[in-house]
């Protein structure tokens, strides 16, 4: 099957495609703002520019299309592709486009846990409606776990006991020695 564009209108659609304020991207951040979390927009001063950065559970968001970034592409063989279908036309271009991108997401991923940074990544599939609300729920609790584990928070989990005098220490108190 060949492509029903010229390459001239292929190049133009292809150019047209924005990186900022994208679709899921407008989805992660109204669900999160709605949830309470706030959030700085394509840190420059990061490695990686993210899409979201959130400094106070020093955390880096970031939302990939998966064409783009190659989201369940099998490098070797691209067209057991899940997620995304690499186009028939000019094949091997756009498989290792891919596989930079995805070569390029990991080293910034890593120089940004060097940096002490907690990455999330978002895909796109992840926020089609089915799936919208229980991914942003799971972006949230993962940001609510990753400030009270960095922050040294407490989170025992004291069982009731039988013994009527028994007091469990309120969350601002020291644990029973």
């Amino acid at each position: 099957m060949s492509d029903h564009l010229t390459k001239e209108q292929r190049h133009k659609n292809m150019a047209a495609i924005r990186s900022k304020d994208t679709k899921p991207e407008m989805i992660v951040r109204h669900g999160l703002w709605k949830r309470g979390f706030r959030y700085r927009l394509n840190y420059k001063r990061l490695p990686g520019h993210p899409d979201l950065v959130l400094r106070k559970y020093h955390t880096c968001i970031f939302v990939n299309g998966c064409f783009w970034h190659g989201h369940d592409v099998d490098m070797i063989q691209p067209e057991n592709s899940k997620c995304c279908k690499i186009p028939k036309t000019n094949r091997d271009f756009w498989v290792e486009k891919i596989r930079r991108n995805k070569v390029r997401d990991k080293e910034e991923q890593q120089t940004l846990a060097k940096m002490g940074w907690h990455c999330i990544t978002v895909w796109e599939c992840e926020l089609k409606p089915q799936k919208r609300e229980v991914t942003l729920d799971s972006i949230a609790f993962t940001l609510n776990h990753i400030w009270l584990q960095d922050h040294g928070a407490k989170t025992h989990y004291y069982p009731i006991l039988e013994e009527e005098d028994t007091v469990c220490p309120m969350a601002a108190e020291e644990s029973p020695k």
